[in-house]
């Protein structure tokens, strides 16, 4: 029986790629914390990442001709939507600092977790190969 890479790895290496995007949009709304207008945006991590194992589904899609459309990449189909402040600004920006860098700090302890969890999948495999 052939091992699978999505099988083994299951859905973290697509929660793995969702919470990059996640982090540069967080990111970027930090770096905008001074421009006048700036809107925040996020997106719903658990939404996307289901979405994304719908995807993932060996019944999604099958491309079985070169001329056919390939699957959207998860990380680009996500949803962005606007913050809605707790307080408005005068210059009209959204980004409230402390809520955004509680976000990056969560998110960055989530991929953290993520990519030790790939890890350890990873070595338990290579164990297996190995014959250990």
């Amino acid at each position: 029986m052939p091992i699978s890479f999505d099988s083994a790895l299951g859905i973290h290496a697509e929660a793995l790629k969702l919470r990059g995007k996640r982090a540069e949009v967080l990111a970027s709304n930090l770096a905008n914390m001074d421009t006048p207008n700036y809107k925040a945006q996020d997106f719903d991590f658990h939404a996307a990442l289901t979405q994304a194992q719908d995807r993932t589904h060996p019944a999604f899609l099958k491309v079985s001709h070169s001329a056919h459309m390939q699957p959207i990449s998860t990380a680009s189909a996500v949803e962005m939507a606007y913050r809605i402040p707790a307080q408005s600004s005068l210059d009209g920006n959204t980004v409230d600092a402390p809520m955004e860098q509680a976000a990056f700090a969560e998110n960055a302890l989530h991929y953290r977790a993520s990519l030790q969890f790939l890890n350890s999948r990873i070595n338990g495999l290579m164990s297996a190969l190995r014959g250990e």
